[in-house]
């Protein structure tokens, strides 16, 4: 089996915000998605709904499961805060930078975790090219941001999303606050971009499965809550819905420890991404890779990086990035995951994502 690759410049998250600016005037976009026309949008990404949970659950998500729409993928790897960035700024991973939920960034000499975020580095450092958010704006298009209240300012947000106005969510329950403000953030001019972010689904997929009780129920309440949003924006407003990722559960016993393996740690200096794609760091990445594909076999694609750039994982690697990514990357090919005993907190989850399955890759894109 081989890995899905990503079609990036045809049909990935990268490709969204370029394609929705190509209605709103953004000069020099093009629409590769084949998108809706409108002069108003409201984007609503769900956090870890893929393509095939819409398909699989679709009972359980009757609004979102009737729509019209399409599939396209987020890049690699196939996680949240990658995504949010090939989003927020229309370029692909090896274009942005934000290689992972976890990466190695040379500037630092450590592993930058992004969603704690360090508060002595600053995220315009990491990612300083301006994101499509902000020329959007420039073209004099009104964006706009609907998100947890601490998410305003954080890290990962100046380097994936900013530019637009933040209008906070205090309390993610209060479904009338947040319907209120996508209808605020809908009719705030002539040419708008709203971006609606939920992120409950991804929370239940993690902490008791894809398919558990509460990982349906919050199914259920992202789909109302889409379907509420929908009757309260104008009828001219264009509802573009999609996730960042999808999910698999990973059973306990397909979990290997990477402490637990003779041999496995050997010459690696630091490891960061996630259990479905790890990400090893090490000055001898032939001899590391020969290792971990020795013991994985066909479990997982094991590449150097050279090797994945040129598959083409992350899209054109700029040579001021390439430190970022893996010396070796190891992507898990079956529901398996590398765990480690030093990131000790993963060991409770029991969805996970990452890396470049069909099931993990592929995300809906579904208009209203």
């Amino acid at each position: 089996m081989n890995p899905l690759l990503p079609r990036y410049g045809e049909s990935t998250l990268a490709d969204l915000l370029p394609s929705l600016g190509a209605h709103l005037g953004l000069p020099g976009a093009e629409d590769v998605l084949d998108l809706p026309d409108a002069e108003r949008y409201l984007l609503v990404l769900i956090d870890g709904l893929g393509r095939d949970l819409v398909d699989d659950y679709a009972r359980h998500a009757p609004f979102l499961a009737g729509l019209d729409g399409r599939t396209i993928t987020s890049g690699v790897p196939s996680t949240t805060a990658t995504s949010i960035t090939s989003l927020g700024t229309g370029l692909a991973p090896g274009a942005h930078g934000i290689a992972g939920y976890s990466f190695w960034y040379p500037a630092a000499g450590q592993v930058l975790q992004t969603l704690r975020w360090p508060a002595d580095i600053d995220g315009l450092d990491v990612q300083p090219q301006l994101t499509c958010l902000e020329r959007l704006e420039r073209a004099g298009v009104r964006t706009s941001t609907i998100a947890p209240a601490h998410f305003s300012g954080s890290g990962l947000t100046v380097a994936a999303l900013r530019g637009p106005a933040f209008l906070p969510v205090t309390d993610e329950a209060d479904g009338d606050r947040r319907v209120d403000l996508a209808v605020q953030a809908a009719t705030a001019g002539e040419r708008t971009l709203g971006y609606f972010y939920e992120r409950q689904l991804d929370h239940a997929g993690h902490v008791r499965g894809v398919g558990s009780k509460l990982w349906l129920q919050e199914l259920e309440r992202a789909d109302a809550l889409v379907a509420r949003v929908r009757d309260a924006v104008p009828p001219d407003v264009r509802l573009v819905i999609t996730g960042d990722h999808g999910m698999v559960n990973v059973p306990r016993s397909q979990r290997i420890v990477a402490e637990d393996e003779p041999g496995l740690l050997a010459d690696v200096t630091a490891l960061a991404g996630e259990g479905r794609l790890r990400q090893l760091m090490t000055g001898r990445p032939g001899a590391v890779a020969g290792r971990w594909r020795d013991r994985l076999g066909d479990r997982a694609w094991v590449r150097t990086r050279d090797e994945a750039v040129e598959e083409g994982w992350f899209g054109a690697v700029s040579p001021r990035l390439a430190g970022r990514f893996g010396d070796v990357l190891v992507a898990m090919a079956d529901d398996g995951a590398v765990m480690s005993r030093a990131l000790a907190r993963e060991f409770q989850l029991v969805g996970m994502h990452g890396s470049l399955t069909q099931a993990e890759l592929e995300v809906p894109l579904l208009f209203a």
